[in-house]
């Protein structure tokens, strides 16, 4: 009864229209009354749950994203993905794609990188002859790739979710395959469907502004090699990289590349303290809304509920991937990795499954949530930015939604794909 007092009355408030951080505060006080909990114990979970200096990097990898989104990054790397494989049939889909890999390790955010990408390539891959509804699933779906490789700020959630028992820098590391084959699969279904349209063949760059391109991208490619090389030669903390990427982006962007006014910088560090202040609500009260789990024995009930259906680990884990496959479409990522993590990460261990890889899943997982109706974000924004019906562009995902669910099958049942990096550096 207590599971479904705390529960039920965080779905109603869901139904009713309220902001998820608020239906999980509000949920979390009845919850606690319910049970004769003191107020005080719920505010002061608020309260540490917020209090964690592992938290620094969330905001600190935001604005760093957000000033490489905004300060002429995307345009650099699109056209040095050109240079790379944009010569191919279908090449301009290939750039996309390859764009968004660099993108997603600089910005860690897939809403960044659909708004920042889309908005170079949509209308380029249009101009050139892809159909528009083509050019946005390939723009969207591609995105999904800054879930997963480092800076993610995902992970950073999933391991405060984890009660930080799960390294952060294990996590990057974790992410940097999986992401990588998210690439090369929608790359392969890019190649066919380009084969099958016979989509235009692109143009070879020379030498010369090969090179010049290269070398005007590198300064912002230099920003995951500053990230991951400095947490995995042990120079900074993954906390500490976020600050230093912040340092490196301002200094690229405005000294460098020189594209954006600085006038317009308090604009742009307004708009990322108003998005972290939502994240850091969130997770306040996603930290009362746990530890009123924890009281409840909801994790517990929940493994042995689990284990009554099936002892086998591949069937149970099918099960959680179907069933966060359908939250993923209702609700956003970070609140589901924040109320589903402690609810599930026993079940998993129990079956001796790695916290690491079992991060990997649930990203993969509530990564195609993000691009999937009726609250994708991701996909609206690509809706936005294309000018094309949110129908449209699903119809236009099917096949890519397809091949999103093999990657998922694969980094499920082969723990290598997310663990081999980890246990490489001995994390």
């Amino acid at each position: 009864m207590d599971a479904l007092v705390l529960m039920g009355s965080f779905f109603l408030f869901m139904l009713l229209g309220v902001p998820v951080a608020y239906a999980l505060g509000m949920a979390s006080l009845i919850g606690a009354l319910w049970i004769d909990l003191p107020l005080d114990g719920v505010m002061i979970q608020i309260a540490s749950g917020v209090n964690k200096f592992s938290l620094l990097a969330i905001p600190f990898f935001v604005l760093a994203g957000a000033i490489m989104a905004e300060g002429g990054m995307a345009r650099r790397l699109v056209a040095f993905a050109g240079v790379l494989v944009g010569f191919m049939r279908g090449g301009l889909a290939l750039v996309n794609i390859l764009a968004s890999t660099f993108f997603g390790a600089i910005s860690g955010s897939s809403v960044a990188d659909t708004a920042s990408i889309g908005s170079v390539l949509i209308p380029e891959m249009e101009r050139k002859g892809y159909p528009r509804d083509f050019s946005t699933a390939v723009t969207v779906s591609g995105s999904i790739q800054a879930t997963l490789i480092p800076p993610s700020h995902n992970a950073v959630i999933y391991s405060l979710a984890a009660g930080g028992s799960v390294s952060v820098a294990a996590l990057f590391l974790a992410g940097v395959l999986p992401g990588l084959l998210l690439g090369l699969c929608i790359a392969i279904l890019c190649v066919v469907i380009a084969r099958k349209r016979n989509f235009p063949v692109g143009q070879r760059v020379g030498l010369r502004e090969a090179l010049r391109i290269g070398v005007d991208a590198l300064w912002g490619l230099m920003t995951m090699v500053i990230i991951l090389g400095g947490i995995l030669s042990g120079v900074f903390t993954a906390t500490e990289s976020a600050s230093i990427a912040v340092l490196w982006a301002f200094f690229v962007t405005m000294f460098i590349y020189r594209d954006y006014q600085w006038r317009d910088l308090p604009k742009l560090v307004h708009r990322t303290v108003k998005t972290v202040t939502i994240v850091m609500i969130l997770i306040g009260f996603a930290a009362s809304f746990g530890y009123l789990m924890t009281l409840m024995q909801i994790p517990t009930k929940v493994t042995a509920f689990f284990v009554s259906i099936s002892n086998s680990k591949g069937m149970i884990l099918l099960m959680i991937n179907i069933m966060l496959l359908l939250l993923g479409t209702l609700m956003d990522m970070a609140p589901l990795l924040l109320i589903l993590t402690p609810i599930l990460l026993p079940v998993v261990t129990s079956l001796g499954v790695d916290p690491v890889h079992f991060g990997m899943i649930m990203i993969v997982n509530l990564g195609i949530g993000l691009i999937t109706p009726p609250v994708g974000s991701v996909l609206y924004v690509g809706s936005a930015v294309s000018k094309l019906p949110i129908g449209v562009v699903t119809k236009a995902m099917l096949p890519f939604f397809a091949v999103l669910l093999v990657v998922l099958m694969l980094v499920t049942y082969i723990p290598a794909i997310s663990m081999w990096l980890p246990r490489w550096f001995g994390l």
